[in-house]
């Protein structure tokens, strides 16, 4: 039946609706972490349980993650504003599973509340590659760059931001409420969907699922093996194993992708260089600002004994620089191309992070907030030149599956670094413990906390600079 044509909405109105769905979304990655000390008294863990709870926040990335590529795909197939809408409703559906399943929250359905999270997952994920392709045939190329900062600053934002959200919740209100409010949010902004966005056209492509199925178990094998504490007995075995399994997993995902006649994605968009360029840069960009998003708040509240509010502040120094610096970087992808945003993004953000690992626990202002401030700033130029140099090597066919995996990529890289830090952190956290009454381990943990804490903050940087060198290969058309 055909659709009667009606009045086209403002691209600026859609794609500000678009954003609302996309950041409410992108906050839930993180907003664990602004409620962490509130969820874990009623979860009855202590310290030596932040290795499960962080699973938390791994288990939302990685729902986040696997989800993008396929349902890229699906929004091509089926048409993007059903797919957003659908992808809401599934993330208000998690939203409430997360609610009532805290309402009975305890270690023993810890697994409960985790299947939860996936869900609400999910549906967050699906949203950002349908309302990036929404807007990307919403605007024209010429103006897309500036709308894919806007676009990239409410994914990125979202993300920086949640820690700041979650705590001024737990500080005022249940910390339940972070999950009940997207309810009402989600209404609104599928309701404004429905009216303004104009149904796109259908393709009659097939969907690899079995991929998507192969892709979701490697990455989930990979944060298995990667957050193994090698101090524990047999972990080394156990690592081994689980890596060994995500290897042969993604090689028979990539067999998939290179055998199939309707594959999840066409291994083919990454011989274009700028394709490949973005997405091997924004791998080793997630890698390091997650160090940001975990690294400073715990700081903040385990050395500093800071207030939740106080530590959602001072995390606030890095994320309210990130989307002034994506709608710049959007303004300098316009006029300069893709390369010289993103290695200015990739220089200031290496740069922050180098001066905050010779942070002390004395650390004031003002350059606690200059040093966070330029580091904010760097990952946000970044966002604009990724995202378009994705898109316009991209066809017009594969821009929903094109904005999902520059994004899943990113988290990728954001599970690899959460992983990574579990695994050293709590390994040598119970190492340096072990046998120590409360008294010696308050005394002896803070030096080695700090040090530790420093070097993640020296290993964000290093990680900034080796991105440099995939950037460069982002050569855009016009430049």
């Amino acid at each position: 039946m055909r659709i009667p044509s009606r009045r086209t909405a403002s691209p600026n109105l859609i794609l500000l609706v678009v954003c609302v769905g996309i950041f409410v979304a992108a906050l839930d990655q993180t907003v664990i972490y602004g409620a962490m000390s509130d969820i874990m008294f009623d979860l009855h863990m202590n310290v030596t349980h932040l290795d499960q709870v962080s699973w938390l926040v791994s288990g939302y990335l990685l729902g986040y993650t696997f989800t993008m590529p396929l349902v890229g795909r699906i929004s091509d197939a089926y048409g993007h504003r059903r797919v957003y809408i659908i992808s809401m409703l599934v993330f208000m559906a998690g939203s409430v599973l997360v609610s009532m399943s805290m309402l009975f929250a305890s270690m023993e359905n810890f697994n409960c509340i985790l299947a939860a999270r996936v869900v609400q997952a999910i549906g967050g994920g699906a949203v950002v590659p349908a309302g990036m392709a929404i807007v990307g045939d919403t605007y024209p190329e010429k103006r897309r760059a500036i709308a894919m900062g806007v676009i990239g600053a409410a994914v990125e934002g979202g993300g920086a931001l949640g820690p700041l959200y979650g705590a001024s919740i737990a500080q005022y209100m249940d910390w339940r409420w972070i999950f009940w409010i997207n309810v009402p949010v989600g209404i609104a902004v599928i309701t404004l969907i429905l009216l303004k966005v104009r149904p796109s056209s259908r393709t009659s492509m097939k969907i690899d699922y079995q991929g998507g199925l192969l892709l979701a178990v490697a990455l989930a094998l990979l944060s298995l093996g990667l957050s193994q504490q090698l101090q524990r007995s047999n972990a080394e075995f156990y690592m081994t194993g689980l890596l060994a399994s995500s290897a042969i997993l993604f090689g028979l995902f990539i067999r998939r992708l290179a055998k199939s006649p309707e594959p999840l994605f066409r291994l083919s968009m990454f011989r274009h260089a700028a394709f490949a360029a973005a997405n091997s840069t924004h791998l080793f960009i997630g890698g390091a600002l997650i160090i940001a998003l975990v690294v400073i708040p715990v700081m903040a509240y385990s050395l500093m004994e800071l207030s939740d509010i106080e530590v959602g502040l001072r995390l606030a120094r890095l994320t309210f620089a990130i989307p002034v610096g994506a709608v710049i970087g959007g303004l300098l992808c316009h006029r300069f191309g893709y390369r010289i945003p993103t290695a200015l993004g990739l220089v200031a953000s290496g740069a922050g992070f180098f001066l905050m690992s010779r942070w002390t626990e004395g650390i004031s202002e003002p350059w606690l907030t200059v040093h966070l401030a330029i580091c904010g700033l760097g990952f946000g130029f970044v966002i604009a030149p990724i995202t378009t140099a994705v898109l316009d090597s991209a066809g017009e066919g594969d821009r929903g599956i094109a904005s999902a995996m520059v994004i899943a990529i990113r988290m990728i890289g954001m599970v690899i670094g959460l992983s990574f830090m579990n695994s050293l952190g709590m390994g040598h956290f119970h190492t340096v413990a072990a046998g120590m009454s409360m008294e010696e381990m308050e005394e002896e943990l803070r030096p080695f906390a700090l040090s530790m804490f420093q070097d993640f903050f020296l290993a964000a940087a290093i990680v900034c600079a080796v991105a440099i060198l995939p950037a460069m290969w982002m050569r855009s058309k016009r430049h």
